[in-house]
């Protein structure tokens, strides 16, 4: 009966590969019963000889029935991860006030915001992400696609050594000096847990991804930096919202031509974050809401900490400036990703896996790139990539190979367990015509080679949402941050 049971066995339970792999996995399976005949003979023929042939045929027959009447009640691959990781219902209860809340219009008011802003005066946009800091001017044409002009970048203050609070909003003062003149309102994507004002400043909570500014924590971001403005004669209107909720708003501007059923903003680079739109009849932890409107929710999806850690994720976090913090982050995330394989080296290394030169060099190694790991995990690895050093044996590089390209596959996963999720929270998708759209941005997505990581997100994202018959459009709008920042700049 399981053979010729084993290709729809193979797309119940293994729809994440392709058809070839999962078919022999779910023969895989039948055959491991073969495994273990040796040891049942050893059990049961014992048992025959004590209680006799008749009776041991009714236990062994009766486990076989207990186990595949459990064979059914196994959820399938679809439900599985969205079973076990359905966590966005949980992330919405700390909602309180604006912590988590960006509260923007309903997505018919921020279209009819979009066209009329369109063509209109330029916003000087400001984007705080990951390890960089960007400025440029951005206007919309009447099709909503941006406009930029006077970009410019540089490192993040705090993220080359530690800042104190008016030295940190200094560096930004002077960052917009250059571009201060071009427009009356700045629109400031901030990519960190922050607190939304109802004057759309920004009370920040706490600092990810390793930035070094202790002192700015509780403070108003969007009044530091007026304050700095002000001290060079400048006084401007500030728009302060999360980089994410800047993505979404980015996908809805190219959404000004298609017909989108709802709107997901998603990044995986140095961090992580999801934003997506809710229904107001579904948030049930405010009741001033119009049932009838729509509202952004900015997740903070990185701050998830119920995804089971391994030993290595626990010891990474440990070494981190903020030990039980951003836990999801950490597992998927361009800033941890080259620690959490360090760590798994080393690990490693321990356990004599590697030859005593190359155990030594990795050692030695005061960091790992996630950029290094990834290159010469995914076969692309600069000259200067540590593991072409000749202390590495080719033995060496293929353990490295295998041990590391699990972390990025695993990621792979996650990252498609959390856009299905937000997907599936928007309520919508279940017209073809209309899909969700998914507006991705951030250089761990569309950067990163190993485990084939982009085509194994979108493998696991349609083996957990087509066979709920919904609808997605992973979409890329290039710059989204800085064009969301100049769109909240106009609507707000």
């Amino acid at each position: 009966i399981f053979v010729p049971l084993s290709s729809i066995l193979a797309k119940t339970f293994f729809a994440g590969l392709d058809d070839a792999t999962g078919y022999i996995l779910a023969l895989g399976a039948f055959a491991a019963g073969f495994a273990f005949r040796p040891l049942g003979a050893l059990i049961f023929g014992r048992m025959g000889d004590l209680i006799g042939r008749k009776s041991t045929f009714l236990v062994t027959i009766s486990m076989m029935g207990a186990a595949t009447f459990a064979i059914g009640l196994l959820p399938t691959y679809a439900d599985a991860g969205l079973k076990w990781f359905s966590w966005y219902d949980e992330s919405l209860v700390p909602i309180q006030g604006s912590r988590r809340l960006a509260r923007l219009k309903s997505v018919a008011d921020m279209a009819r915001a979009i066209n009329a802003a369109s063509g209109n005066r330029p916003v000087v946009v400001l984007d705080a992400g990951g390890t960089n800091l960007r400025a440029a001017v951005v206007a919309l044409d009447a099709a909503g696609r941006p406009e930029i002009s006077a970009f410019r970048k540089r490192s993040m203050p705090g993220t080359e050594g530690e800042l104190e609070a008016e030295a940190f909003f200094d560096a930004f003062a002077e960052f917009l000096m250059p571009v201060i003149d071009a427009a009356e309102t700045i629109g400031f994507c901030f990519s960190y847990a922050a607190e939304i004002l109802p004057d759309c400043d920004a009370r920040l909570i706490r600092w990810s991804k390793q930035i070094q500014a202790p002192s700015v924590e509780g403070q108003r971001i969007g009044a530091g930096l007026k304050r700095h403005l002000a001290r060079r004669g400048y006084t401007r209107r500030i728009v302060i919202l999360n980089d994410t909720v800047a993505t979404l708003l980015a996908g809805r501007s190219m959404g000004v031509t298609h017909d989108y059923s709802a709107y997901v903003g998603f990044i995986l680079g140095t961090g992580t974050n999801t934003a997506y739109v809710e229904r107001n009849a579904r948030i049930t932890k405010r009741t001033d809401l119009d049932p009838a409107g729509s509202m952004v929710i900015n997740v903070e999806s990185g701050a998830f900490r119920r995804v089971t850690q391994s030993r290595f994720d626990s010891l990474m976090d440990a070494e981190t400036r903020d030990p039980g913090s951003y836990t999801f982050e950490k597992m998927i995330s361009g800033a941890y990703l080259g620690s959490l394989g360090l760590t798994v080296l080393r690990e490693a290394r321990k356990a004599g896996l590697f030859q005593p030169a190359a155990a030594a060099a990795i050692d030695a190694w005061p960091s790992l790139s996630n950029k290094h790991l990834d290159d010469f995990c995914g076969g692309r690895p600069a000259s200067d990539n540590p593991f072409l050093d000749a202390v590495f044996t080719a033995e060496d590089r293929e353990t490295v190979v295998r041990l590391a390209t699990p972390l990025y596959a695993r990621a792979a996963v996650l990252t498609a367990v959390n856009l299905a999720s937000a997907i599936l929270k928007t309520g919508e998708g279940r017209d073809p015509a209309r899909p969700v759209c998914v507006n991705v941005d951030g250089s761990t997505y569309y950067r990163t080679l190993t485990a084939d990581f982009r085509n194994l997100v979108g493998r696991e994202l349609a083996a957990l949402l087509e066979p709920r018959g919904i609808a997605y459009e992973l979409i890329r709008v290039e710059d989204s941050p800085v064009i969301g920042a100049a769109v909240a700049g106009l609507m707000g």
